[in-house]
């Protein structure tokens, strides 16, 4: 019953702007009251660290890679640390590392630790309804040098479930609240000051530009000639591949549209491809590794395709997805930018390349700029994959993808490092 209700509810704000603005106001007062009454009760933890992926969705990205490194160093030894998970059942594992706790995402606990955590260190937007008091440090390090325009920079805007301006008013929202917003590159950190509007905000030295930790992993791979044999295989039997397949793997990870959005499940994505078709073309030679968005409901139904498309989207980490493939098939998505640290071909399929860059979104630059073919037609595909990979020489990028990876990917490595000296060691 509760389900049914939240589906209409999601269904009639999809459809009524003044309902969806109401019931969001009434839950932020709602939530807001809890939460700063709660905050009278619960005092700050001086050396306390909250660690959230994706709201909560994995074990991964840049606050693993803080997480796993200050519980490796001595300096941090006084430290604690929590982790918030809509699944925590699948990570007690973590429990077993010094001075680590773990709570469910959006319960009484994750509020209280939101309160009692000195420190938060996430790569999405916290609650509109959560404000870091004075003696707290946000820590915001983003999910990915943008392709696709963010916030303030979004000229025009097909979102299913917020209008132009309530995009806005969450990048508002989050600007007031950000102690550091963490940057890969100059190219980033121009267009997250821009993004969330911090000159407005008096928040322009608020921009660390040290790199992506998450991407340390990946200079080091490209540096000592990419992953062992045995590193392959045990990321291989993880995923669920057969480890000494001799296939070509291509990692597909399309990104999610604004304009698609389920009532019942949340926002969702068409995948314009015939497998079928695809299967009968490569599955000779080559295996799929597919994986969605984080934002978009898992409704793709794999099985008639054992053995030729892997379902990843709920692998935690992308990196290991990266360094056991081949050759990257995208979109929009912003992964090609920590892909071509690792030197390897790229595919980009646009299918809706019109509507995208002109409804939906927009770009920050000229598609041009891409280190790899732009395809329109999935017939495309196939061609390009085997052009890509079945030739004499091993691939070795040519001039425009140096000049990517040196406008877009050059402080990559000891990126971690350089991080919490600056948050915890200055």
């Amino acid at each position: 019953m509760i389900d049914e209700i939240k589906t209409w509810a999601r269904g009639l704000a999809k459809r009524n702007v003044r309902f969806r603005k109401c019931l969001r106001l009434g839950i932020y007062i709602f939530n807001s009251s809890i939460y700063y009454l709660t905050r009278l009760f619960v005092r700050l933890g001086e050396q306390r660290v909250l660690f959230v992926s994706f709201n909560g969705r994995a074990y991964s990205d840049t606050p693993k890679v803080v997480y796993e490194y200050m519980i490796s160093r001595p300096e941090f030894a006084g430290y604690s640390y929590v982790w918030v998970f809509k699944e925590p059942e699948k990570y007690v594992h973590l429990l077993k590392n010094p001075n680590t706790s773990i709570v469910k995402y959006k319960t009484n606990a994750h509020r209280c630790e939101l309160i009692r955590a000195k420190y938060w260190v996430v790569n999405f937007r916290v609650f509109e309804y959560v404000w870091p008091s004075n003696e707290q440090v946000y820590l915001q390090c983003w999910h990915g040098t943008p392709l696709k325009r963010l916030g303030f920079d979004i000229l025009e805007s097909d979102n299913a479930m917020n209008s132009q301006m309530e995009i806005l008013n969450k990048y508002i929202n989050d600007a007031k609240k950000i102690t550091w917003l963490l940057s890969p590159s100059a190219f980033a950190s121009e267009k997250f000051a821009s993004a969330w509007n911090l000159a407005k905000y008096g928040k322009m030295d608020r921009i660390l530009e040290v790199g992506y930790p998450r991407n340390d992993r990946l200079a080091i791979a490209v540096k000592s000639g990419h992953s062992t044999p045995d590193e392959k295989e045990r990321i291989k039997i993880a995923v669920g591949l057969p480890a000494k397949s001799e296939k070509m793997v291509i990692l597909y990870a399309p990104t999610w549209r604004d304009n698609q959005f389920d009532p019942a499940f949340g926002y969702t994505y068409d995948l314009k491809i015939d497998f079928d078709k695809l299967r009968d073309e490569i599955g000779d030679k080559y295996i799929i590794l597919f994986r969605v968005h984080y934002l978009v409901m898992k409704s793709f139904d794999f099985a008639k395709y054992d053995g030729f498309i892997y379902d990843c989207s709920d692998y935690d980490d992308i990196n290991d997805l990266y360094l056991i493939s081949d050759l990257l098939l995208t979109d929009y998505s912003s992964v090609f930018f920590d892909y071509s640290i690792l030197e390897k071909p790229m595919l980009f399929y646009m299918y809706d390349l019109e509507e995208y860059a002109n409804r939906t979104r927009g770009f920050y630059f000229d598609i041009a700029e891409l280190p790899g073919h732009i395809l329109r037609e999935d017939t495309e595909l196939a061609p390009a994959i085997r052009g890509a990979l079945e030739t004499d020489a091993p691939f070795s990028p040519d001039k425009k993808y140096l000049a990517f990876k040196e406008k877009y990917t050059y402080l990559d490595g000891g990126a971690t490092s350089r991080l919490v000296d600056r948050i915890w060691c200055s």
